[in-house]
């Protein structure tokens, strides 16, 4: 037995090597309307490979685009400084609302 093979025994005491099953299966469709195999091949009409999954990765991979290094501010994302709006900087903290003598919050004209 190979040290990086996965062998697993069943309740019933059978050993089911892992990879020699995938290894057999991997060409047999998968259950399911993905139109692939067990291996990630796409399939055609009558289960005929129409492109390999390494194509797919390579595409995949040649077309996708960079991930940024930072994540862009405000001010790079908005361009102009006039239009931008501090979230933070609220003019009122409370939103219009105070504590009164009960602890209860009550707008504040309303005091």
């Amino acid at each position: 037995m190979d040290k990086g093979r996965k062998v697993y025994r069943t309740m019933q005491g059978k050993q089911v090597d892992m990879d020699l099953l995938r290894q057999r299966n991997e060409l047999t469709p998968a259950v399911g309307n993905a139109k692939v195999n067990a291996r990630g091949d796409e399939l055609g009409r009558g289960g005929e490979i129409v492109r390999k999954r390494e194509e797919l990765v390579r595409d995949h991979y040649n077309n996708s685009k960079p991930v940024p290094d930072e994540i862009p501010t405000k001010k790079q994302s908005q361009g102009d400084e006039k239009d931008l709006v501090d979230d933070w900087e609220d003019p009122e903290p409370t939103g219009g609302w105070v504590e009164d003598e009960d602890g209860n919050f009550v707008k504040k004209e309303d005091e």
